[in-house]
């Protein structure tokens, strides 16, 4: 029903910065918000941030200051920027959103940072 792609992962150091972008297809009617997990290996899976369509943003405290995140409605397109990258932000970045009571996830983009 849903389709979720994401991009924009790669390698940076520390101290770098990284656009991810999470574009929805198919039946996107009445999508309310889209969000961003991230899952590093031998962790839990933990909510990044996650942003409506009317504009309000949650953000983990992880992320608080450092990463912003923005909604497109035309191209139904959520953008998450992340800037002062740390070791510790390593994971797979996992867009999320939910329609009809359903949740739909994307594959995962991968973001790796170095010391």
């Amino acid at each position: 029903q849903v389709q979720l792609v994401e991009s924009g992962g790669g390698l940076v150091q520390a101290g770098g910065s990284l656009r991810l972008s999470c574009v929805a297809s198919g039946s996107t009617f009445s999508i309310n918000s889209m969000g961003w997990y991230r899952q590093a290996p031998g962790k839990q899976r933990e909510l990044v941030a996650r942003i409506f369509r009317a504009g309000s943003t949650f953000y983990a405290d992880s992320a608080k200051g450092r990463f912003t995140l923005s909604f497109d409605n035309a191209k139904n397109t959520v953008y998450l920027q992340m800037n002062s990258l740390k070791p510790e932000d390593t994971a797979v970045y996992v867009c999320n959103t939910g329609r009809n009571g359903i949740e739909y996830w994307g594959k995962g983009t991968l973001v790796t940072v170095s010391s």
